[in-house]
């Protein structure tokens, strides 16, 4: 995708490194950061230098294959897993793509590990980059359809957080559909939800909708209810870091409050998402996923640029005051109008699911 007219991707090999997007710099600065060892992508990926499910993953092979160059080990192999599956419980992107790392490396002698980890982490985020245009491509019906339906001059699509191309490798998921009407010529507006209480919505998806020319809006996130219920948004779509076989989404937190609206002013809500953030050993996702809890001081504090061009950090709250600062919900299938994968779009069920990937489910 473009930042300033030149294209990227949020993780590439570097000379034997591994270079990422620092996410953490942005709206106010675009760096960029080498990853040198398998620590410093545990530091990434922890501290969301790297973010969203799909990025993670790469991260995580990227990470992997990092590890083989220091100790390419049965043992070593084992303990790089560990580590890096450990930064961050939520996202099941991480998982899935270590367990192919080990996988592909197990059965290798330890003498040919990097350079075949190497490969299978590229193979992992090229695959990336392939999958979300396609979930793009299905998605982008849905938005022509939903504005042909309209009647209006452009069509109105509500997201939340940042499920764009900084949270996959390229294209995003539910941005990718976004990218893909406007660059077809649609009129398509997206409403950006700020998503406290990183706000990535605000800082992330907005940067990103600019650099690509797209309009947008940013609203609180209490105000999409509002516009739902004024008849101004045609359509909800989201990204999903944890998806159950059973069509349960687990989500940026918040995104259970803005499918409830939906619900209630009969506004279609979709998720969109790879087949890699299917968790398809779980049914029930608010029993199962894990929800992290991170620092409150992402809740008590927030990081802007003043007026005189510093980028500051302030506290919101009273020094005496605790937060809590879950980092995600569940949306139960039955608020979730359908899932936008790579295969297509389906019902958010077991059923819908299985008929675009009946081998998996079959294997579950």
């Amino acid at each position: 995708m473009q930042v300033e007219g030149r294209d990227f991707r949020t993780i590439w090999p570097d000379r034997g490194h591994v270079s990422v997007i620092d996410q953490t710099r942005l709206p106010h600065a675009f760096e960029t950061v080498s990853l040198r060892s398998m620590e410093d992508a545990a530091r990434a990926i922890a501290d969301m230098v790297v973010r969203g499910a799909p990025l993670i993953g790469a991260a995580g092979a990227y990470g992997a294959a990092l590890a083989m160059c220091d100790d390419a080990s049965d043992d070593g192999l084992r303990r790089a897993c560990a580590r890096l599956l450990a930064t961050r419980p939520t996202a099941v992107n991480l998982r899935w793509g270590l367990e192919r790392m080990e996988r592909r490396l197990a059965a290798l002698p330890a003498s040919d590990r990097a350079d075949a980890a190497f490969a299978e982490a590229a193979a992992i985020a090229d695959e990336d980059a392939e999958t979300c245009a396609a979930i793009g491509n299905h998605g982008e019906s849905l938005i022509r359809a939903a504005f042909e339906k309209s009647g209006r001059d452009r069509v109105n699509v509500l997201t939340h957080c940042n499920a764009g191309w900084l949270a996959t490798v390229d294209w995003g998921t539910a941005l990718a559909p976004i990218y893909k009407a406007h660059r077809a010529g649609l009129p398509v507006h997206v409403f950006v939800d700020e998503t406290r209480p990183r706000n990535q919505g605000a800082s992330l998806t907005a940067w990103e909708l600019a650099q690509e020319g797209v309009a947008h809006t940013v609203i609180v996130d209490n105000a999409g209810g509002h516009l739902m219920q004024r008849g101004e948004v045609d359509l909800c779509i989201v990204g999903s870091d944890r998806t159950t076989r059973a069509g349960d989404v687990c989500n940026k937190i918040g995104t259970y409050l803005k499918a409830l609206a939906a619900k209630d002013c009969g506004v279609p809500f979709y998720a969109a998402l790879p087949a890699s953030t299917v968790d398809w050993r779980i049914v029930d996702g608010l029993r199962d996923i894990p929800i992290e809890e991170r620092s409150p001081e992402e809740v008590t504090h927030l990081a802007g640029m003043a007026v005189d061009g510093r980028v500051e950090r302030v506290r919101l709250t009273p020094q005496a005051t605790p937060a809590r600062n879950p980092a995600f919900d569940v949306t139960p299938s039955r608020l979730v109008t359908g899932l936008i994968t790579e295969r297509g779009v389906c019902d958010a069920s077991a059923e819908g699911l299985a008929s675009l990937f009946p081998a998996e489910a079959k294997a579950a």
